[in-house]
């Protein structure tokens, strides 16, 4: 039992740190234009883990374009891509993009005239 518990608040701690750290990493610019995009894109609240996805791999293949658009440097892959590392930080950027893409689309269809899920009479 008491190793059922070890792992239960690994997992948790995992989630906790991932959205914390996910969000850090949206909250820039380049993630806060991502978002914003995604949420105008989504069509409803049903389609959310496949715009998060798609936004989570924009994100990450900006990361390697950007510099070589901007300062026409060489195309290098991350040195850490085959690593864990990267892929934890690919999914709290994933956890990240959940919250800020269902605050943004919530704001549109709710708050926004016009929203998706605005019923005309």
């Amino acid at each position: 039992m008491h190793d059922v518990m070890h792992y239960i608040h690994v997992i948790i701690n995992f989630f906790i740190i991932g959205f914390r750290e996910g969000f850090a990493r949206v909250n820039a610019a380049l993630g806060i234009i991502i978002a914003l995009f995604a949420a105008y894109l989504m069509p409803a609240w049903n389609r959310v883990w496949a715009i998060v996805l798609g936004a989570t791999i924009v994100h990450l293949l900006a990361e390697v374009m950007l510099p070589v658009l901007a300062n026409h440097e060489q195309l290098r892959l991350p040195p850490n891509l085959l690593e864990v590392s990267y892929w934890r930080i690919a999914l709290a950027l994933y956890f990240g993009y959940l919250i800020i893409i269902s605050v943004f689309f919530f704001i549109k269809t709710r708050l926004l005239p016009g929203g998706k899920s605005s019923k005309k009479h």
